[in-house]
């Protein structure tokens, strides 16, 4: 199951990214530095191939590298951030997916659209309609992809900046979330409330093992008792801009 995972390493920059949710607080750029490199030791000790992206150090949200694109099968869609202050991290990305052999598609203007708003759970992709994604990304998503056999289901987003702040799935397609963060669990087939805020995330690494906050301990048991392998690591300086487990990386399966 390990494939390709594309990462950016962080600005020196980043404690001046994007908050939309959260009040502002220090963050520590030589913790974030080890905390990214021992994110992405997770991944290749499993046997993930990890392509770096080139330096994006003027822009302070670009270690976030999910937001940038999404990947179905072979058809990768660079978004269209709904932050213009993120707009430049995508140019970047076009040549590292074209170089993956995969099709390449793109939201175009005025839409918006982030990855961190697209969850995909077999083959039904949920988005969120956020502050970061609007109505036109969802539709132009919708178009790109039903032709390729995709169901595409809208989901409302106000309490957390992105609908993978909220929820994200298990290997066997559970979607789980922190329930006061969830405006609509009822559209899932599957739902499972964890304790934890910083649980919602988890980063399917096989079809047994996920990779989880080190911020949710309770979250790590309740999925151990569900039979799964836990991994987890330290991401409190991107926990603190609305960052997760989930926005450090694509992942090209």
């Amino acid at each position: 199951m390990p494939g390709t995972l594309l990462v950016r390493s962080p600005s020196p920059r980043l404690a001046e990214g994007e908050l939309t949710h959260l009040d502002r607080v220090p963050v520590d750029a030589e913790l974030s530095q080890r905390q990214w490199q021992e994110y992405v030791e997770g991944f290749r000790t499993r046997g993930w191939q990890v392509h770096e992206l080139p330096a994006a150090d003027e822009h302070p949200d670009g270690v976030f590298v999910e937001d940038a694109v999404v990947v179905f099968d072979d058809l990768a869609v660079l978004t269209r951030p709904g932050a213009a202050s993120r707009r430049g991290e995508v140019a970047s990305m076009r040549p590292v997916v074209e170089s993956l052999g995969l099709d390449v598609a793109a939201i175009e203007a005025p839409a918006t659209l982030e990855g961190g708003d697209v969850l995909k759970v077999g083959r039904t992709v949920y988005v969120g309609r956020s502050s970061r994604t609007d109505d036109d990304g969802v539709e132009q998503l919708r178009t790109l992809l039903e032709p390729r056999g995709w169901r595409v289901v809208t989901v409302p987003v106000t309490r957390v900046l992105h609908l993978k702040s909220a929820v994200t799935a298990l290997p066997d397609g559970t979607v789980i979330g922190h329930e006061p963060l969830v405006e609509a669990p009822d559209l899932f087939d599957r739902f499972v409330p964890v304790p934890e805020p910083e649980g919602n995330a988890v980063v399917v690494l096989d079809d047994r093992t996920v990779l989880l906050s080190a911020s949710a301990p309770r979250t790590a048991n309740l999925l151990r008792d569900r039979g799964l392998d836990v991994v987890t690591t330290p991401v409190t300086e991107f926990e603190k801009l609305e960052g997760c487990v989930t926005c450090l990386s694509v992942r090209v399966r």
